[in-house]
């Protein structure tokens, strides 16, 4: 069931997902998350995570199945989240509001979704199982999280020894990675809906 070990798909599925996972991408919007006084547990997010992968790994499509939601539908809307977010980094405007009956804790939105186990990172770990056997992709995906936590665990810190005017730059170049992250998982999952949709006629 989880296959034979071999370091080279565990490098290429670690990368693949470090890649779409783009922790260090999100640093500025941990960072100001916590300046709205959001309250962020690297623990927590990181334990989240780790279920929402292992749990999407094995029963990720039947679940979606009984909304009779399909993955490509799955990883638009998560694109679109990341697309709102990615404008606010690059118009610095806030357009999720936090209502006064808000909770405080953004422990799972959004940095566990969409950020970390977003659509993207869920339909990529769903696609790379007929590439790698199942000990390399949970080993990769273990790996990010010790990652993850790291970065969680050290936001205060980077935010304390780090400029604001170095921050500000940094925010918006991850903005605009964001934004493109987010039109080319809106574009691409669009496309093969479409392309389904005609094959079936």
């Amino acid at each position: 069931m989880l296959g034979t070990f071999d370091f080279q798909q565990f490098v290429s599925a670690f990368f693949v997902l470090f890649a779409i996972i783009d922790v260090i991408g999100s640093i500025p919007i941990f960072i100001s998350l916590q300046k709205r006084h959001r309250k962020i547990y690297a623990g927590k997010a990181t334990i989240l995570s780790l279920l929402m992968f292992i749990i999407f790994f094995f029963i990720g499509e039947a679940f979606l199945q009984l909304f009779s939601v399909d993955i490509a539908s799955f990883a638009i809307a998560g694109s679109l989240i990341i697309f709102v977010m990615a404008l606010e980094m690059i118009l610095d405007i806030q357009i999720f509001q936090d209502p006064e009956d808000a909770p405080k804790d953004s422990t799972f939105f959004p940095i566990v979704f969409p950020l970390i186990a977003g659509a993207g990172a869920l339909t990529t770990l769903i696609s790379i199982r007929s590439q790698y056997d199942n000990i390399n992709i949970a080993l990769a995906v273990l790996a990010n999280m010790v990652i993850i936590y790291t970065v969680l665990k050290l936001t205060k810190k980077i935010d304390k020894y780090i400029s604001a005017g170095i921050l500000y730059m940094v925010r918006k170049f991850f903005g605009i990675i964001l934004l493109a992250i987010s039109v080319k998982l809106f574009t691409s999952n669009l496309t093969y809906m479409i392309e389904t949709y005609i094959s079936r006629q």
